[in-house]
């Protein structure tokens, strides 16, 4: 993870304390495909969650967006499908 991650987001990936069952929630489990170099596409989110595809489009755009200290950077890559990815703000 980048050291100038935000702090919003290092509490959501930190590693659980040892002795503690932890159970990665569907959220988290979007953030952290979020944050691959690559990004993730529409239909990776929808296979790991099992979400309909406006559920998605509604986390992208009501929660990732609005979180502070990230960007949701959106491309198209070379097979013409979009892919999603975060990035961190830099802070001055």
């Amino acid at each position: 993870m980048a050291k100038n991650t935000p702090k919003s987001i290092k509490s959501r990936t930190a590693k659980p304390q040892e002795g503690t069952s932890c159970r990665k929630t569907k959220k988290q489990t979007c953030i952290d495909m979020l944050m691959r170099p690559k990004g993730t596409s529409l239909a990776e989110l929808k296979k790991a969650t099992g979400w309909q595809p406006h559920s998605v489009r509604g986390f992208l755009s009501g929660t990732v967006k609005k979180m502070p200290g990230v960007a949701l950077v959106t491309r198209i890559d070379d097979g013409g499908g979009r892919r999603y990815r975060i990035e961190t703000q830099k802070t001055s």
